[in-house]
C-alpha cells in the first residue's frame, strides 16, 4: 500500500504507519522491517504508535534514527492499543481509562530525545495537547486533539464523507457516501429499464430503421 501511495505522489513527504506487531517483538526485526519501508517502498519516513513511557518501542525509534531511518512518534490514543486500553478514550484526563496528562507530555519529550522528528497526538485533551507541544521542540500533530498543535491530519474517508459516520473529533466536508449511493441506484435502474447503454455507447452501433 505505501508503495501505491508512493507512486501517486510528485512532492508528499509519505510517512508509512508501521502495522501492529511488525515492531516491537524484537529490536532487530522491527529495525529490519522499518527499514523495508524506506528500502523496498520509497516511503520518507516510518511512523510507531507508543504506550505511555513505552520503553521498547523509544528504543526502537533510537535505533532507526541512528541508522539512518527518519521516525515520527505518535501518542495519545494510539488504536493498535485499543483492545488493550478498552475503547478509544480521550487521552490525557487523568481517570482509569486515560492516560495521565504528565506521562504524555514525559513521552513525547522521551521520543523527541530518541530522534522522533514530530510526534502525532491522537484524541487528546486540547490542554494537555497544548503542554505537550510547549514542551517539545519538534512539530506536533492533531489528530481530535485541539486547536494548540502545530499541525493537522485527519482520516480521508472522513473528510471525504465515505463510509461510516465520522468520530466527533473529526469534520465532513462532502457526503460522496450519498452521492455515490445515487450514481450507482440510478445506473442499476437505467440497466434494468434498458435506458442504458444506447448507440452512443456502442462500438460500430447497429442502424437500427
Amino acid at each position: 500500500n505505501t508503495g501505491a501511495v508512493v507512486r501517486g505522489t510528485r512532492e508528499a513527504f509519505i510517512v508509512a504507519d508501521m502495522p501492529f506487531l511488525s515492531y516491537g517483538t524484537s529490536l532487530s526485526e522491527s529495525v529490519e522491517n522499518a527499514g523495508r519501508f524506506l528500502k523496498e517502498a520509497d516511503a520518507d519516513a516510518v511512523k510507531l504508535e507508543t504506550a505511555p513511557y513505552g520503553e521498547a518501542t523509544i528504543e526502537i525509534v533510537d535505533r532507526c534514527t541512528e541508522l539512518g531511518i527518519p521516525v515520527q512518534g505518535h501518542v495519545g490514543l494510539t488504536p493498535q492499543r485499543e483492545n488493550q486500553i478498552g475503547g478509544a478514550y480521550v487521552q490525557g484526563r487523568d481517570t482509569d481509562t486515560s492516560t495521565t496528562g504528565e506521562a504524555l507530555v514525559e513521552t513525547a519529550q522521551r521520543l523527541e530525545e530518541a530522534g522522533a522528528f514530530s510526534v502525532v497526538l491522537e484524541t487528546v485533551s486540547e490542554p494537555v495537547a497544548r503542554r505537550v507541544t510547549e514542551a517539545v521542540d519538534v512539530p506536533t500533530i492533531g489528530i481530535g486533539s485541539g486547536r494548540y498543535v502545530d499541525g493537522q491530519v485527519l482520516v480521508v474517508s472522513d473528510v471525504l464523507g465515505l463510509g461510516a459516520e465520522p468520530y466527533s473529533l473529526s469534520k465532513q466536508y462532502a457526503d460522496l457516501d450519498s452521492a455515490i449511493r445515487s450514481a450507482v441506484e440510478q445506473y442499476v435502474a437505467e440497466v434494468e429499464s434498458g435506458e442504458f447503454p444506447t448507440a452512443e455507447n456502442a462500438f460500430d452501433p447497429i442502424e437500427e430503421g
